[in-house]
């Protein structure tokens, strides 16, 4: 993977009406939109935009069809409202005559909001970028635009009409959410590093995670495992557990799928593969417990890992030039199983070192802790696009962006 060649809004002359994609996809809780930091990641390249008097129609999706969150982006409006401090329209049509008459009033300094892009038959589907260009959604509403904006990195990787279409139709510049998270997901792929390289893997899908493995091995000088798929390889390791327990149902089918490509992982990677010496669990009581992997014979849903794994684990990023992180080491939302995710992310803020902390909701303990933002090197909002980026496959919504014509 290449450093960028796309135009960003630097390239912008001032005053003009731009199409803005972003990502604000958020959790809906009981039919309640929540506020997460993509929305005060956005908010920022929107204000910088506005300060150059452009006037703004936004572009985002929320949920699939036959979701519980697949919902209207009112409330969306709303939240980027809060973040901007000012106000923000919103229109309930994407590219019909409603939304066209919203756009054609808008004014240097105006936000709109159209409607949820996945509530267009054209949005959806994965296709070629020439064919989306070609969709009623991309042809109706370019013409109403001087230059379209990609901002939405965290979706890069999904070859959607609003993601793929206008670049192809018309001038294209990446948003600073965009650029600063290629630039900082894509270091792994492009970046020489003279000391120790250390990556934290955790979270629940091996099939993430091993091609991670495979792709930065050049790169990376330890992985540290935990979650889910440090229990498959602990399995694959010889002890007794990464297999389901009642009332679980995240380790026998991934065993079945991939036991052959962990095993043959595990046995090529040696031991700059790190497994938990300890793993943590729930007693009857309600209380944290921790026993050693030689002594399990698992019966419960392991849920950390345990204290000594979690200080070697530290003390290894302490040593480190750099981190990189994906995925959990534990069920973090549960203080009493905090405790490997928060101290590896403790020592990374602990250490100058250059970090890059990504993937899912992993980002969001940083918060739920009390961690500052500002001791890590960049904390992406990306999960998919993260993954790719790691592994140096392409992003079809970067890619767009870096053609010529």
């Amino acid at each position: 993977m290449s450093p960028p060649t796309f135009k960003t809004i630097d390239d912008l002359e001032p005053g003009q009406r731009l199409l803005v994609r972003i990502d604000i996809n958020a959790p809906v809780e009981d039919g309640a939109v929540q506020n997460n930091r993509r929305f005060a990641r956005h908010a920022e390249t929107i204000a910088e935009l506005l300060g150059d008097d452009h006037a703004i129609a936004v572009l985002a999706h929320q949920g699939r069809p036959g979701r519980e969150t697949f919902v209207s982006l009112e409330q969306h409006a709303d939240i980027l409202a809060e973040h901007l401090d000012r106000d923000v329209g919103f229109v309930a049509d994407t590219f019909g005559e409603d939304a066209l008459a919203a756009i054609d009033d808008l004014e240097s300094d105006d936000v709109l909001v159209l409607e949820n892009t996945r509530m267009c038959d054209d949005e959806l589907p994965e296709e070629d970028p020439e064919v989306k260009a070609e969709t009623e959604f991309v042809q109706a509403l370019a013409p109403a635009f001087d230059a379209y904006v990609n901002d939405a990195y965290s979706a890069a990787h999904r070859s959607h009409a609003s993601l793929v279409g206008f670049p192809l139709v018309m001038d294209a510049y990446a948003g600073r959410v965009m650029e600063a998270e290629y630039t900082a997901n894509s270091a792994i792929q492009n970046r020489e590093f003279d000391g120790t390289v250390t990556m934290a893997l955790g979270g629940t899908k091996a099939e993430d995670l091993i091609p991670v493995i495979e792709k930065v091995d050049d790169t990376v000088d330890r992985f540290c495992l935990g979650g889910i798929v440090g229990e498959l390889f602990l399995r694959a390791a010889g002890h007794d557990v990464g297999y389901d327990v009642e009332g679980t149902e995240f380790f026998d089918h991934q065993w079945d799928d991939h036991r052959e490509t962990i095993e043959r992982v595990l046995d090529e990677y040696g031991d700059r593969l790190l497994l938990a010496d300890d793993l943590a669990y729930e007693t009857d009581d309600g209380e944290r417990a921790e026993q050693a992997v030689e002594d399990i014979e698992k019966e419960t849903s392991y849920l950390d890992v345990g204290s000594d794994t979690a200080d070697r684990y530290a003390d290894l990023v302490r040593d480190s030039e750099a981190v990189f992180v994906k995925g959990a080491l534990g069920v973090f939302e549960d203080e009493r199983f905090a405790d490997g995710t928060v101290e590896v992310l403790s020592a990374i803020a602990d250490t100058d070192c250059f970090s890059v902390v990504g993937g899912g909701d992993t980002s969001r303990a940083i918060e739920m802790y009390g961690l500052d933002e500002d001791d890590f090197g960049h904390v992406s909002i990306a999960g998919g696009a993260y993954v790719r980026a790691l592994t140096g496959d392409p992003l079809v919504g970067v890619e767009v962006l870096e053609r010529d014509d």
